[in-house]
């Protein structure tokens, strides 16, 4: 044999023997819908722990940020006794960070500068996926959680039922809310056959308070909304009931779901969690804030069981999961 056939037999062996591993190392790391940095070997449909010391994080620091549903500021208040209990719970710094787009918020954790945080629930998918976040538990009340989406009006709109916005603008909050676009949309089509662009023309005002607020000042004839939004708002006067007029209502969804980023040391994960589960409640500034929403407890969800009502919708939208 040949100098020359011996090299190119044993590039040939190291060409196939890499192509093996690989298939291994793809057989060995499954992972569906995630991000190709991520796997989820036991199935639970979000990114595993990194089992390499080295890919762990431990910061000194811990940032926690809560969806951008509303005034920032009104929740950096509401989340303070919550975060001072998070604080002693697992001897770190606790930093509040007011984000400004669910986005940003996603991106934030993608890039490793979120270790903590709420998604909402047309957003909680894509932060699954894209930027591993493993979600572990949500806001109830004593007789469950969960919230609705609406579709508003105003008094003296002229419209009287879903079809009555053919011709007409309708708010939509942004891409990667449920309740905001996501749930309406496939709602729309399917019931009342009814598209965006086509029978009506769609808006987007970046939040659900935005579009609330924007229906009961008669700058939008029609929105589609969180009704646990809406709800907060009025106890708070920010807005009226009898400004509002519903003309559609869904069935219940899963709301914000809290959780950390996949990359946590274990042990530090374990802490976050258990501060989630033994917060004190009563009294607390979190309890005044969404007691208006009869939510007084934090209790333990999965994505893949919580979130399949909203994997299904997101099917149905053609929404796709990948890192843009």
């Amino acid at each position: 044999m040949t100098l020359r056939r011996t090299a190119l037999t044993f590039a040939g062996l190291i060409a196939g023997l890499a192509f093996a591993a690989g298939s291994v190392i793809a057989a060995e790391c499954p992972r569906g819908d995630l991000d190709a940095r991520f796997c989820d070997v036991d199935g639970d449909l979000t990114a595993d722990t990194p089992t390499d010391p080295s890919k762990l994080i431990d910061p000194d620091t811990l940032i926690f940020a809560y969806t951008p549903v509303e005034d920032p500021a009104v929740y950096k208040t509401a989340w303070a006794d919550f975060l001072t209990h998070l604080e002693k719970e697992t001897g770190k710094k606790v930093q509040f960070f007011p984000v400004q787009s669910n986005a940003a918020q996603i991106e934030a954790m993608r890039s490793g500068r979120l270790h903590i945080s709420g998604f909402n629930t047309g957003s909680n998918p894509l932060a699954v996926n894209c930027a591993g976040f493993r979600s572990f538990t949500i806001m109830s009340g004593a007789e469950g959680f969960g919230y609705e989406m609406e579709i508003l009006t105003h008094p003296g709109s002229g419209i009287e039922k879903v079809e009555d916005i053919k011709g007409k603008t309708l708010a939509f909050t942004s891409p990667t809310s449920n309740s905001g676009f996501k749930a309406p949309s496939a709602i729309l089509k399917a019931e009342f056959g009814m598209e965006a662009e086509k029978d009506f023309e769609p808006t987007f005002s970046g939040k659900h308070d935005n579009s609330i607020l924007g229906v009961a000042n008669k700058d939008y004839p029609a929105a589609s909304i969180a009704n646990s939004v809406k709800q907060r708002m009025i106890k708070r006067g920010v807005v009226k009931e009898d400004q509002l007029k519903v003309l559609y209502k869904s069935q219940t969804f899963p709301t914000t779901g809290y959780g950390v980023v996949y990359n946590l040391k274990p042990e530090l994960a374990k802490k976050i969690e258990d501060a989630f589960f033994n917060f004190e409640w009563e009294g607390s500034s979190l309890k005044e804030e969404f007691e208006k929403n009869g939510e007084d407890r934090f209790i333990p969800i999965t994505y893949k069981e919580h979130w399949a009502v909203i994997r299904t919708i997101d099917k149905a939208n053609n929404v796709s999961y990948a890192c843009k």
